[in-house]
């Protein structure tokens, strides 16, 4: 496999979670242009006290790409490291990737806990795979001196 086809996946990632911080930093400055929130009152309350529902649905998505993700990105670098991509494994990848997208577009939106969940855990299972089959990879490997 090429670093193009191991990293774009990647690259879909963060740029989800770009897009994700953009449209948070965007319902904020609504939230406080229309006089929801105080600049002050936004910058020194929790979420669940000052926020609407839409801030805090959009930070809560923003939260969640740095918890499930991260497993995804150090897979990715090891990966790159040890060479041990294959055809399944960028499969594995877009799936992961997929789901994330969806789930934040679930999250952001409608919320509607049911899809959410099923993509959530669409993208567990496919990254537990990649997982499993990266360690089987390695620790089944030939050594060569």
């Amino acid at each position: 496999m090429t670093y193009t086809t191991i990293l774009l996946p990647v690259f879909a990632m963060v740029l989800l979670t770009f897009a994700v911080l953009l449209r948070l930093g965007w319902l904020r400055l609504q939230a406080v242009k229309s006089g929801q929130v105080t600049d002050r009152d936004g910058a020194a309350a929790g979420e669940e006290k000052v926020w609407p529902l839409k801030v805090r649905q959009a930070s809560n998505c923003l939260r969640n790409q740095f918890e499930v993700p991260v497993l995804f990105y150090v897979l990715s670098g090891l990966v790159l490291v040890t060479r041990k991509a294959d055809f399944l494994y960028i499969v594995l990848a877009w799936i992961f990737v997929a789901s994330r997208w969806i789930h934040a577009g679930i999250h952001c939106g409608p919320n509607a806990i049911g899809p959410r969940f099923s993509l959530f855990f669409i993208g567990v299972l496919a990254l537990m795979a990649m997982w499993l089959l990266f360690a089987l990879s390695i620790l089944f490997a030939p050594i060569v001196p």
